[in-house]
C-alpha cells in the first residue's frame, strides 16, 4: 500500500460526505481511506458506513472514545501499513483530481512532501492561499531553514510513515495547536523534503475552527506548543544552529498571530499581555533577530502596537484589515 488518507471525524455530519467524495477514486490502486470516528455523537458514523458499503475495499472506519484530533490521527498512524500518510480533516476536502496527482507524485522518493492550502468559505468561494514553502523542489532543513516558519499544518504534508514510527513522532491529544507540537520534528529527521506548488488541499474557513474560535482563553496553549518545539530542538542539539529561525517562528505564532487573534475577539483581554510577556521572557533580544528586523512595514507596525500594548488601536487596525479582506472576496 502506497498511501493511507487518515480522516479523523468528530460530529461533522454536515461536511463528511463532501470530504469523502473528494478522495474516492475507485479507478486508482494502492491507496486507502482510514476514517477514525473519534466518539461522534451525531450521525457522522452512519454516513461513513454508507460509503463503506459502497466502497468496502477502499474505506475502513475505526471507532474510538473521544480523544481529540491528535489522538485520532495517532490511531490512524498505527492502523496503517502504507508507505505514506496524508492527514485530511473531516470538514475539509482535497481538490478535484488531487488524489490522482498525489499518487503520481508518490513515484518520487521523499520523506515529506509539502503542498499548498487553498482556503475556501462555506459557499465554495476561493479565498487566500497558504503556500507550503517559498522554494520549489527538493529541500532540507539545512539548506532551507526557513521551513520552520512556513505553516506547521499537518494536512498539507505527506509524510513517510516509518519516519514517524522510528522516531516516535505522534500528535498530542486534546490540545490546540497540535501541529506546531509535531510537524517541526519532521524536518530534523527528513533527508528529502519535497515542495510541490499545487493547491491540493481545500481548507474550509468556518466558525468553530481554531483560527476563528471565540474560545479566547485556549489561545494560551500556543505557549505550550512553541515551548514543545523549542525544547525538542534543544534536546536534539539543534537549537543554536536554528536559533534565529526558531525565535522568528515563536514570534510569528505567539507574539503576532495569537495576540492579534485574541485582540480581534476581545481587545481588552489580559491574555494578550500574558502572551507577549511570556515570549519576551524567552527571547528578550528578539528585536535584533534578522528576520524580525527585515519584516514588511505592516508587521513592524503590529509589533510596535503589541509591544507598547496599544490594544484598542491594534483592535481598530485589525478590524479595518478584516473588513478590507472581506470586500476583496
Amino acid at each position: 500500500m502506497k498511501l493511507s488518507i487518515i480522516i479523523p471525524v468528530y460530529n461533522t455530519a454536515q461536511f463528511i460526505s463532501a470530504c469523502l467524495d473528494s478522495v474516492i477514486y475507485p479507478e486508482l490502486d494502492d491507496y486507502e481511506i482510514i476514517v477514525i470516528n473519534d466518539g461522534s455523537t451525531d450521525n457522522s458514523p452512519e454516513l461513513v458506513k454508507q460509503y463503506i458499503e459502497k466502497y468496502p475495499k477502499l474505506i475502513r472506519m475505526i471507532s474510538t472514545e473521544n480523544g481529540g484530533l491528535g489522538a485520532a490521527r495517532n490511531v490512524g498512524i498505527k492502523a496503517s501499513d502504507a508507505k505514506y500518510l496524508l492527514f485530511l480533516d473531516s470538514d475539509d476536502t482535497l481538490a478535484p483530481g488531487a488524489v490522482a496527482e498525489i499518487m503520481q507524485q508518490l513515484e518520487e522518493d521523499f520523506d515529506v512532501c509539502i503542498y499548498n492550502l487553498q482556503q475556501v468559505n462555506i459557499d465554495g468561494d476561493m479565498l487566500g492561499c497558504i503556500y507550503g514553502a517559498e522554494r520549489e523542489g527538493l529541500l532540507s532543513l539545512e539548506s532551507y531553514p526557513e521551513l520552520l516558519f512556513q505553516s506547521p499544518a499537518a494536512c498539507n504534508k505527506i509524510v513517510r510513515r516509518t519516519l514517524l514510527l522510528e522516531h516516535d513522532i505522534f500528535f498530542p491529544g486534546r490540545v490546540w495547536f497540535e501541529d506546531l507540537h509535531t510537524t517541526p520534528k519532521y524536518y530534523t529527521y527528513a533527508k528529502k523534503i519535497l515542495y510541490v506548488n499545487k493547491n491540493w488541499y481545500y481548507y474550509l474557513m468556518r466558525s468553530g475552527s481554531i483560527t476563528n474560535s471565540k474560545n479566547t482563553q485556549r489561545n494560551i496553549e500556543i505557549i505550550d506548543a512553541v515551548d514543545a518545539a523549542i525544547d525538542f530542538y534543544r534536546s536534539a542539539g539543534k537549537f543554536e544552529e536554528y536559533k534565529n529561525q526558531l525565535e522568528f517562528m515563536a514570534f510569528h505564532h505567539q507574539f503576532l498571530t495569537s495576540s492579534t487573534r485574541v485582540n480581534l475577539i476581545q481587545w481588552s483581554s489580559p491574555l494578550q499581555t500574558e502572551l507577549i510577556e511570556n515570549f519576551v521572557s524567552k527571547f528578550p533580544n528578539y528585536r535584533e533577530n534578522p528576520y524580525i528586523k527585515n519584516m514588511p512595514k505592516k508587521y513592524k507596525l503590529l509589533e510596535r502596537l503589541i509591544r507598547n500594548k496599544h490594544w484598542l488601536v491594534l483592535h481598530l487596525v485589525m478590524k479595518a484589515n478584516s473588513i478590507a479582506k472581506n470586500k476583496k472576496v
